[in-house]
Order: C-alpha cells, then structure tokens, then sequence
C-alpha cells in the first residue's frame, strides 16, 4: 500500500481526535485560514503519539473567508505569510519531535498555486525561506508541479476524494449539487485515485467528514478499521 491519507486537520476546536486517525499524514492550518497556537499543538501532540506525519498547511491569511478568497498580495508579501506560517507550526512541532517536511497550501492559494506560475513561485519561495527544501502537494498536474519540478523539490501528487468532479475532470465549485461527496462516494473515489496518485485528501469541515474519512481510509488501506486507528 503505497497512497496516504491526507487530512486536513486544526481547523475547528471541537474536531475529534477519531477524525485526526483516519488519517497517515494530517495537513495543520497553521493561522491563516485557521488554527492557532493552541490548536497546532494539539494536533502535533497527538500525531505524535500515534506514528503519524505532519504538513503544514499555509493559506491565503483569510480566517474570515476560510482562505477560500484568492487575496491580491504581492509575490513577495505572499511568500512571507506563507513562510510566518510555516515558521509557526515548526516553532511548535520541533520542541514536540516532529519534523514538518511536507507542506499543502490551502483552499484558493492551493487552486491559484497550481493555476499562476507567479503565485506557485511565491509558495516554494515562502516554503524555501521557513523550512528549506522540503516536500510540496498539489493537484497531480500544473503550475506548482512544474516549480516543484523545475526546482528539483518532491512532489506529491494529490486527488481529493471527498469533493465531486464535472465531466472534464474540474472539481464542481462549492455550493453546486455534487460538489461534496458522502461516504459512500467518496470511497469509490478514493479507489478510483489510489493508483494515480501519492495521497488521497479529505477535507475536516464536512458535516460528514468523519464518516468519510473513515470510508476514504478503508477503500485505500483494506483491512483497515477505525479501531485499528
């Protein structure tokens, strides 16, 4: 079994550690669209505990949108947030024994890095300056792979399992009928992405988010069950 979960995690104060063990690499917002230094810690001290890994996950600094708004900031001013964020989770997971080598932006800067060679430039730059040369994910094909390429980074290939697609392949936006999937759906998903990818990700936020996670987890890793987690 070579695809991870991914779970985008730290999002809310009342999310479950049961949602945070369906996973084998939890994404922590890390103060843009989410996240603080308590929650951050939390997290990290949690994953530590169980034998899973930790990215960071930087956004547009847009708590009041969810980092869901492409913001306009300079690449310079981008690269910084995205570094003081970076810097952030480090300055909590370091003193805890965790190593944060893989970074996933967040909601629009996630879109617009693999849309804008400008925008994906000020991600490996922030990324760069904060954590060094580490580890980058993103959709399977566009601008950031092409950076992450060019630039000799790692690259891990992602496909969401938990949001809907139209028929060309283009996620259906939020708010449209099957733009978000259950279970069920998202399972079948997951199957289907597991051989073209490194990591199948699956968003904390939904109302069914732990149902999901729990089907996402099973359809990539059979055998798998929630206590085992």
């Amino acid at each position: 079994m070579t695809t991870r979960v991914l779970l985008d995690a730290g999002e809310a104060d009342d999310e479950p550690a049961a949602l945070w063990a369906c996973a084998h690499v939890l994404a922590v917002a890390c103060g843009g669209h989410a996240g603080d230094e308590v929650s951050m810690r939390r997290v990290v001290a949690w994953a530590a505990g169980h034998g899973v890994a930790v990215a960071a996950h930087p956004s547009y600094p847009d708590a009041a949108g969810f980092g869901r708004r492409v913001l306009a900031l300079s690449p310079a001013a981008l690269a910084d947030t995205i570094a003081a964020q970076c810097r952030a989770l480090r300055s909590v997971a370091t003193p805890l024994g965790v190593a944060v080598d893989v970074v996933k932006p967040h909601g629009a800067l996630y879109h617009q890095a693999a849309a804008d060679p400008t925008v994906a430039a000020a991600v490996l730059a922030g990324v760069a300056a904060s954590l060094g040369r580490v580890a980058l994910v993103g959709p399977g094909t566009g601008a950031l792979a092409e950076a992450a390429g060019a630039a000799g980074w790692r690259y891990l290939r992602e496909g969401l399992a938990d949001r809907g697609v139209d028929a060309t392949g283009a996620l259906i936006a939020r708010g449209r009928p099957g733009a978000l999937l259950g279970p069920a759906a998202a399972a079948a998903r997951a199957r289907v992405l597991s051989p073209e990818v490194d990591l199948v990700g699956v968003h904390a936020d939904g109302a069914d988010a732990l149902a999901v996670a729990r089907a996402v987890r099973a359809a990539v890793e059979p055998g798998w069950s929630a206590g085992a987690g």
